[in-house]
């Protein structure tokens, strides 16, 4: 009788023992196999063949007694002529570990012969033909050489992730992709659409170069999914025997093959795949970190480690260290622009110091780098411009710039050149030239740029309260703007400017801040006037002094909802050259956050990946951990440096060495509570009616119709008309996104920030619109999945 693994084990001891895999049905075949193994024994005196036919029906023994048997052989005979999930697995997991397969076919028998042309495998490793027990036995014995396939490949660190994809992609696959893609976890795969059958080689290439492997099995019921299991469960065998992290995925219902049931991992609902895919995700990362492995800190003290300060306010001196210089930061040192526009915490301040540092290097360069506050204009604006009609007021305010930003270049000439002048022959009589003209202005005070603003402002009202008439508004000519503005010496000190700029390499303006200090709701249509006349005034500074033949540049920084303001106030502004700083691409992000982490020791030139993960967890709930903040981060800068800090600290606070999961829930509770009250803020500042509506989404869903959103915006006692109107901030501002139909929810920084790539499709949609609420507003609003 034949030695089957029913009755024997692989022994230990001087003989020779191979293993020959083969299905236990039909049982004609069966017993023809079963024949030849007795024969062979008893034909060999090296090798004893040990048979272990394989079935689909729950008894049999699970796979280490089968993978104990294929190490333990010198090589391993298949029979392929009915195909088999068990065998195939076999099969795979015999290559993997290095073993010599002989496949072997029964000639007369034509099972399913179209199933082995799709899958593409066996074809391509070859087999030998037989007709009978005799001819079989023959065959196991003239078996002489064990050279293995070589199956050793480097590993690619680029897509480390290969999956073998089924023929039709269900939801169940569509929301794979997705999870891998969240991972940010490159990958490949076998596309059946691509390649419609399956090479050996090709599998054995992309497993061994893999560092984990997805394996999803099909119910039975689903067209091709025989087909799809076979290669299924041949990758199965090969990730096994290379010790590849691999996850094999199986529907509720379906019956894995017996040799794979204690490593399949079911799921009922698409959310139940995401933990598995998180768990190959942290298993591949760790796979990476072992082959790579990054030079560390000496103290990884959490507690220590610094990104910088969110605020660039509070890291003027240090900023410079790892400041990213984007194009926007290029384009504004070449003195292409003149305006430039960003949303709050994109990075305003950040480039207007960076630009102004980079720009003081050359001492013969003149920057004025101004930051009022809109406060200082207060009493110009209640007093003034209130009882001027339209005319009168831009001409006025627009002259009013003018001259103060001409009488701040010669105010930073003058005080740089203090001491020099009495040195330089070249510039001496400029310098007392330009003094004589700068102290014949009636507005001289000391203290800072602010300050010289202020008592302007106070100079101007108090002379226009002297011109004043009795009518509630009216015009004024240019020669009472002049005498208000007392700038009758203009003409004197701009040629005084251009003469003395003859010795200079040029001058940059950089205004900033005024939108702060601004009343709430937002910006009136005179701050917006005020603003609009500032860059009139500047861009006619720079126009007059180019002209001369000097290089002036000067550049304004506002707010992005701002800039919209002031182009729909004046459609000419969007034309105006200007760089904004509005984020889109996570990349850039993550450039930004890789630039901080290098200053704690590491590597300057080292990967973003490889440091993060020495500090941070891979993945949570299957998504990539920078992924996740980034997500969560509204495309803003300082708010992914707060969310970050927020999650160190948790870390710190834990004693953890590394941020991990629980961190990363902590951290986003507490950024989620500071992300709701700026919110609220921001909302207000544009709409005062609008005052603590983030709040009334406490305990809510997180999707909503247009019809839910109103029922709400009632609640808060919002007039109909203003409903449109919030629709639009909430839209800008990125606190809600849209999804329609099927598509993911798309956010005003995936369409680069023009809404009416988002308004468009809306008004198409219809009433199939869904508004769905930010993921960073979730943990502090009550709302949304369970991270």
């Amino acid at each position: 009788m034949s030695k089957t693994r029913r009755d024997k084990e692989f022994p230990s001891g001087d003989t020779t023992y191979a293993f020959v895999a083969f299905a236990s049905s039909p049982q004609a075949l069966f017993a023809t196999i079963e024949s030849a193994i007795s024969k062979a024994n008893s034909s060999s005196r090296v090798t004893e063949f040990v048979g272990w036919p394989s079935n689909d029906i729950p008894g049999r023994p699970i796979s280490h007694p089968i993978q104990s048997g294929i190490s333990a052989a010198p090589f391993v005979v298949a029979d392929i002529s009915t195909l088999n999930l068990n065998v195939t697995y076999e099969i795979g997991y015999a290559i993997g570990i290095g073993k010599r397969v002989y496949l072997v076919k029964d000639d007369s028998y034509t099972h399913d012969p179209d199933v082995t042309q799709k899958v593409g495998i066996f074809d391509t490793l070859g087999y030998k033909k037989y007709e009978n027990s005799d001819a079989l036995a023959n065959t196991l014995i003239s078996v002489n050489d064990f050279t293995p396939l070589d199956v050793s490949r480097p590993l690619d660190t680029n897509a480390p992730v290969y999956i073998v994809e089924p023929p039709q992609k269900g939801d169940d696959m569509i929301h794979i992709v997705s999870c891998i893609k969240r991972s940010r976890l490159q990958f490949r795969s076998f596309n059946p659409s691509e390649d419609s059958r399956l090479a050996a080689s090709d599998a054995i290439d992309h497993v061994s170069s893999a560092h984990g492997v997805i394996i999803p099995f099909l119910s039975d019921d689903v067209r091709d999914s025989f087909t799809h299991n076979i290669r299924a469960a041949f990758v199965a065998g090969l990730a096994h025997g290379m010790h590849k992290p691999a996850l094999l995925l199986k529907p509720r219902g379906f019956e894995a093959p017996l040799d794979l049931r204690d490593e399949t991992k079911e799921y009922t609902r698409l959310e139940d795949i995401r933990p598995h895919i998180n768990q190959l995700a942290l298993d591949v990362v760790e796979s990476i970190q072992n082959i790579e492995p990054i030079v560390t800190p000496d103290d990884r003290s959490l507690a220590r480690f610094t990104i910088g300060d969110p605020m660039a306010e509070n890291e003027f001196q240090t900023l410079g260290k790892y400041y990213l210089r984007r194009e926007e930061f290029n384009r504004t040192v070449r003195g292409e622009v003149n305006l430039v526009v960003g949303r709050k915490g994109s990075g305003k301040t950040a480039l207007f110091s960076q630009i102004r540092n980079h720009l003081r290097r050359d001492p013969s360069v003149i920057v004025l780098d101004l930051k009022p506050e809109g406060y200082q204009l207060v009493k110009l604006r209640e007093q003034v411009f209130d009882f001027l009609k339209a005319g009168a007021k831009e001409h006025l305010i627009t002259l009013f710039w003018e001259y103060l930003l001409l009488r701040e270049v010669a105010h930073k000439l003058l005080q740089k050149d203090r001491r020099r002048y009495l040195r330089d022959h070249l510039i001496y009589s400029h310098y007392q030239t330009l003094r004589e003209t700068y102290n014949e202005s009636p507005h001289l005070a000391d203290g800072d740029f602010s300050e010289r603003l202020a008592s302007l402002s106070e100079s101007v009202a108090d002379a226009f309260q002297k011109h004043r008439t009795d009518a509630s508004t009216q015009h004024l000519s240019t020669d009472d703007v002049t005498e208000i503005i007392r700038s009758g010496n203009l003409p004197k000190l701009k040629t005084s400017i251009s003469d003395y700029l003859a010795h200079k390499n040029g001058v940059w303006i950089l205004f900033d801040n005024l939108d702060k200090g601004w009343t709430i709701p937002g910006p009136s249509e005179t701050d917006i006037l005020i603003l609009r006349c500032l860059i009139d005034g500047a861009r006619k500074c720079q126009r007059e002094m180019q002209a001369d033949g000097h290089d002036f540049h000067s550049i304004v920084f506002v707010r992005n909802d701002v800039y919209e303001l002031l182009i729909n106030e004046s459609a000419d502004f969007g034309k105006e050259m200007r760089a904004s700083l509005d984020w889109s691409n996570p990349d850039t992000l993550r450039e930004m956050l890789r630039l901080r982490l290098i200053q704690n020791g590491y590597e300057e030139n080292e990967q973003f990946d490889k440091i993060w993960n020495t500090i941070c967890v891979s993945h949570i709930n299957s998504e990539e951990t920078s992924q996740f903040l980034i997500d969560r981060c509204l495309m803003r800068p300082r708010n992914l440096l707060k969310l970050f800090s927020h999650c160190k600290a948790s870390a710190s606070n834990m004693q953890h060495n590394m941020i991990l999961e629980n961190d990363i829930v902590n951290g986003l509770k507490n950024y989620s509570s500071d992300l709701v009250m700026e919110a609220d803020q921001e909302l207000t500042n544009i709409e005062l009616g609008a005052a603590d509506l983030i709040y009334y989404f406490i305990g809510e869903d997180y999707v909503f119709s247009l019809e839910e959103l109103e029922i709400i915006f009632d609640e808060h006692s919002i007039p109909n008309e203003k409903y449109a109107p919030l629709v639009r901030f909430l839209l800008y501002f990125g606190f809600f996104g849209v999804k329609i139909g099927a598509k993911d929810t798309t956010y005003i920084y995936d369409v680069d920030y023009d809404l009416k790539r988002l308004e468009v499709p809306i008004s198409k949609a219809g009433s199939s619109v869904r508004y769905v609420l930010n993921p960073a507003l979730w943990p502090a609003l009550g709302v949304g999945p369970d991270v």
